[in-house]
């Protein structure tokens, strides 16, 4: 199920849809003739005709009898709740909605951005799909521009627009939240778990839509916006619910649609870290909304969108899935998956994120970053741009996806990274400085946390680099910890470091043997190492790379040596997140005042809760459910066994710059 093409393929072209708005009318773009293709010419679904459908299914009459004759109430009673959790949730699409938003986001488009390029293949084979079969679109998610703008583009190529599923918190948007349901969003609530009513009623509702094929379907696998533009773990619950009516037979095929929305400039960039950093996320609310209207005076650059090629379900379940059982049981009884299809769900999740990565773009300023971060506190102009170059050689000899600006050459293109992300670096007397600088007066404090929001700002463009270096990474990381040559040990040290960042980057499971050699591949592409049967050794000029990618990941490395001191330390019997995030923030905020490391990473709450996550997955820490959340407990003995094997071969680094 899982192959990836190592050389470097033929890339899709890029067309500019903005291009034509800034030449003709808004207006008469909103105003167009509308008449989307849909899926095997059928006439298009009134909303209530799908919400009286849903009611009326055999899936939800059983629910509600169940739940009527477990309460003792009168089945009128629990049905009148299920029209209450569809009125909530329902889309309404209209098309005056849908020109209001097309009229409006065209402007809004071309004021915030320079450009929203587009793979034009992508779109003619999306055009094919919706004709064919039910169809998935899953974008990544970076920002809340991402569903607006998936859903203009295809309103741009007369597609049919999708449904797409929101969190509850945007119906606390007066007029916006009725607009976007008008426009094809439906909501969901953030946790049903053990509602069944509601859990019936909403996966019935998604099914009819996929089964009756008027639109396609659009959610995001992340389940949330990332906020360090790292790939998030993909959630399995929608994919599950849509997977189901093609293994009941009830539709021949589904088409899974991996889309890569690409930011040269993220709109929410230094609202994500101070989120990061503790700040409360502000509420979604139209006054907000109304707030941020200065950002349209800013410039964010270009946006790239790849859709990617449909992926056919039956094929990924031929061979793989049987769906016999699901003959022998009525469709309307609720079936928990097996776990062979939970297994099979979850390597799609994984297999559609890994599609999605593949086809990221990645500007000149995500070099930038990556080589700045390296180098702090300042860098020669000249030098930055020598390295660069370099990492942009290196960058595309793994694959990476570098859309370079009209061939500019390299300064221009780091000139031009600079000016778009003033907000995070500047030029000084030829040298290049993180923004940390206007609190030099402050408090220690202050200071502290002015530096560590330009860090966590510069390191999410950083980030975008790490997905296509992480496996050659973590060989690197692992050549440097086990000090050996020996493939066997160095493997072995991969596969726990693989482990242990499990929650940081995207992994498909269980072939960590494969990941492995795919990462010496590539090092041996670059000519960073040599390899024979049993022995990995780099190569002269391969100490230079090995210590480039081992120092990109040093933040990681050092930011859960950190937090796994802090837990080791840890007395308190149970504790919750709440509790945990808070106390590691100050433990590493005190060092940092102190002077006694230089990870500012380690103060992000993403970092924090996927450290703890990979302790619980490893066992080093119980997690436990209780009525009102989780509590964790800390086996001690078990943190300070993986500690060890962090700090005993590397020491955590003294704030030295690493140097290429």
């Amino acid at each position: 199920m899982f192959s990836k093409e190592l050389t470097s393929k033929k890339r899709d072209e890029f067309e500019d849809i903005l291009e034509e708005r800034r030449l003709s009318s808004d207006l008469r773009y909103a105003m167009k003739c509308y008449t989307p293709v849909i899926y095997k010419g059928l006439s298009p679904c009134k909303p209530n005709a799908i919400k009286s459908a849903v009611l009326q299914s055999e899936q939800v009459q059983y629910v509600i009898k169940q739940l009527a004759k477990e309460m003792g109430e009168s089945p009128d009673i629990v049905q009148e709740e299920a029209t209450e959790i569809l009125d909530e949730m329902g889309h309404s699409m209209q098309l005056g909605a849908v020109r209001f938003f097309a009229f409006t986001l065209s402007k809004i488009f071309k004021q915030l951005f320079q450009r929203v390029c587009v793979n034009e293949e992508g779109m003619q084979r999306l055009q094919h799909a919706i004709q064919e079969h039910p169809v998935v679109l899953l974008p990544s998610h970076r920002s809340y521009v991402d569903f607006l703008m998936l859903s203009y583009l295809l309103y741009t190529y007369d597609l049919a627009l999708p449904v797409i599923a929101a969190g509850i918190d945007f119906l606390g948007m007066k007029i916006v939240g009725e607009l976007l349901r008008r426009a094809g969003a439906f909501f969901m609530r953030r946790s049903f778990g053990g509602n069944r009513l509601y859990w019936a009623v909403f996966a019935e509702y998604v099914k009819t839509m996929l089964r009756s094929g008027y639109a396609p379907i659009e959610f995001f696998l992340e389940g949330t916006r990332s906020r360090t533009a790292k790939t998030l773990t993909p959630k399995f619950g929608l994919l599950s619910i849509v997977m189901e009516p093609f293994f009941k037979r009830e539709i021949f095929d589904t088409y899974l649609v991996p889309i890569s929305i690409s930011y040269e400039r993220i709109l929410e960039e230094s609202l994500y870290a101070y989120e990061l950093l503790g700040v409360p996320k502000p509420k979604e609310s139209t006054s907000g909304l109304l707030k941020a209207r200065r950002i349209l005076s800013d410039n964010f650059g270009t946006i790239h969108i790849y859709v990617g090629q449909p992926v056919s379900l039956r094929t990924l379940a031929s061979g793989r899935i049987s769906r016999c059982p699901y003959n022998l049981v009525p469709r309307h009884l609720p079936q928990k998956p097996s776990e062979d299809i939970q297994e099979f769900v979850s390597d799609v999740a994984y297999k559609m994120e890994l599609l999605q990565i593949e086809n990221m773009v990645l500007s000149p300023w995500v070099l930038v970053a990556a080589v700045l971060l390296q180098n702090l506190p300042a860098m020669d102009f000249e030098l930055l741009i020598e390295k660069t170059l370099w990492l942009k050689g290196l960058t595309q000899t793994f694959g990476g996806f570098i859309e370079w600006p009209d061939n500019l050459c390299a300064k221009k293109a780091v000139v031009s990274g600079l000016t778009l992300h003033s907000n995070i670096a500047h030029l000084v007397d030829g040298h290049v400085v993180l923004n940390d600088k206007q609190v030099e007066d402050g408090a220690v404090g202050e200071i502290v946390f002015k530096r560590a929001l330009a860090i966590l700002m510069c390191a999410a463009y950083r980030n975008q680099l790490l997905n296509v270096f992480v496996r050659p990474s973590l060989v690197a990381v692992a050549l440097q910890m086990t000090r050996s040559f020996r493939k066997e040990e160095v493997y072995s040290c991969f596969s726990f470091l693989r482990d242990v960042f499990s929650d940081e980057f995207i992994f498909f499971p269980g072939i960590s043997l494969k990941d492995f050699e795919e990462g010496c591949f590539l090092l041996t592409k670059c000519d960073a190492i040599q390899t024979s049967q049993q022995e990995i050794y780099p190569t002269d000029k391969g100490g230079v790379i090995v210590s480039f990618l081992s120092a990109m990941f040093r933040p990681f490395v050092e930011g859960y040596q950190l937090i796994f001191r802090y837990l080791s330390k840890e007395t308190k019997e149970a504790f919750t997140e709440k509790q945990f995030i808070p106390g590691v923030r100050n433990f590493v905020f005190q060092l940092l005042e102190k002077g006694n490391t230089q990870c500012y990473e380690a103060l992000s709450s993403d970092m924090q809760k996927n450290a703890l996550a990979a302790l619980v997955q490893l066992g080093a820490v119980k997690k436990k459910k209780m009525s009102n959340g989780f509590t964790y407990s800390v086996n001690q003995e078990a943190v300070n066994k993986i500690l060890d094997m962090f700090d005993a071969r590397i020491p955590v680094q003294k704030p030295v710059a690493a140097r290429l």
